[in-house]
């Protein structure tokens, strides 16, 4: 999403933190390779586990799956009318590719490309 902004000439500041992060990793190999592909550099990336400061920060909250939606509205109430799934607008859950092969992150990566795109027409 932030290089989607980029790519529009809009400097936001985008953030990234998982529900579940096993904080201070790096991305998978295959998120380094389809990222160098695309001439990406994500090998600063570490996980965070988002916290209620986050979720007070942010204007929107996108999310890959209803569980995570879930998940943050229980966290902090007061973020339900800002957390939404980043498929929304293409109505789809993007599961989420961790431990599987290469072409599994693949069509996750093409599912969240359409999703990003559906965002960056309304945002």
């Amino acid at each position: 999403m932030r290089q989607a902004f980029l790519d529009r000439g809009r400097q936001v500041d985008v953030r990234s933190a998982g529900i579940g992060a096993v904080v201070g990793h790096s991305a998978d190999d295959s998120v380094h390779l389809l990222m160098d592909r695309r001439g990406i550099d994500v090998s600063s990336h570490r996980a965070i586990q988002v916290n209620q400061d986050m979720l007070r920060w942010a204007d929107l909250v996108l999310v890959m799956e209803d569980a995570h939606r879930s998940a943050l509205r229980r966290r902090d109430p007061s973020t339900a009318g800002k957390v939404f799934l980043l498929g929304h607008w293409i109505d789809t859950q993007i599961p989420d590719p961790y431990m599987k092969p290469l072409p599994v992150f693949e069509q996750t990566l093409d599912l969240i490309d359409r999703a990003v795109g559906s965002w960056m027409d309304r945002l």
